[in-house]
């Protein structure tokens, strides 16, 4: 979901890479869980996050949604599952009674991103530390990689880069393509790359299999 704010305003101003040291350690969140509370529809996955989650609880997508751990809604002009908040709690569905996660091994790349954002640029992104979101006063310095215990985290960066640039282009197709179109173009992405289960056992394997979709995906629609 793109944020049209100035980074000076949510940022120390500065721009980082996964080799940097960053205070974004909260010291495994000891006591504290409100960045698991509150937040709406804004944690949307892509479709690492939803194989991640299927392979690590075994359940299925349709399953997740009937469950009411996921919900559809729009973002960005598509349709896109995010987690969804339980009702009574507020909080998010994955939260244990003691106020933990309960999918930390498997869990959606904006929690393990959290508080860090991506700042899109021409040919990458770049990492900026969110000074607003979180609650702990006491954090430590960590390096990126580490906070983000993504192995591969090469390959994992342009895997990224690849959806937030499909989803961008599928934005700019929204404002040329017929009523019916785009609907065609909506409901296919999400068949493709969430409904249909992947079979990959690892992250490599399903960086293989989703470039396939992807390159499948861009030439029924005729994006390059």
């Amino acid at each position: 979901m793109k944020r049209n704010v100035d980074l000076k305003e949510i940022s120390d101003g500065r721009l980082y890479s996964f080799g940097d040291m960053v205070r974004a350690d909260c010291r495994d969140c000891e006591g504290c869980s409100e960045c698991c509370r509150g937040m709406g529809s804004s944690i949307i996955l892509d479709p690492m996050d939803v194989w991640r989650l299927q392979k690590g609880i075994k359940k299925g997508f349709q399953a997740l949604l009937e469950e009411g751990k996921i919900e559809l809604n729009m973002a960005d002009g598509m349709i896109l599952p995010n987690l969804k908040m339980d009702a009574e709690r507020e909080a998010c569905p994955f939260l244990d009674g003691q106020g933990r996660c309960s999918v930390h091994d498997c869990r959606p790349g904006l929690c393990r991103l959290f508080p860090l954002g991506r700042y899109y640029e021409e040919n990458g992104f770049r990492y900026f530390i969110q000074i607003h979101e979180c609650r702990k006063q006491d954090r430590g310095k960590i390096k990126i990689k580490k906070w983000l215990g993504i192995p591969n985290l090469k390959g994992y960066e342009n895997y990224i880069l690849e959806w937030h640039g499909f989803l961008n282009q599928c934005e700019d197709a929204l404002e040329t393509l017929s009523e019916e179109n785009v609907r065609i173009l909506e409901l296919y992405v999400l068949r493709r790359f969430f409904e249909t289960a992947y079979m990959a056992a690892d992250e490599n394997g399903f960086y293989e299999e989703f470039s396939a979709r992807m390159e499948e995906v861009k030439e029924k629609f005729g994006f390059k």
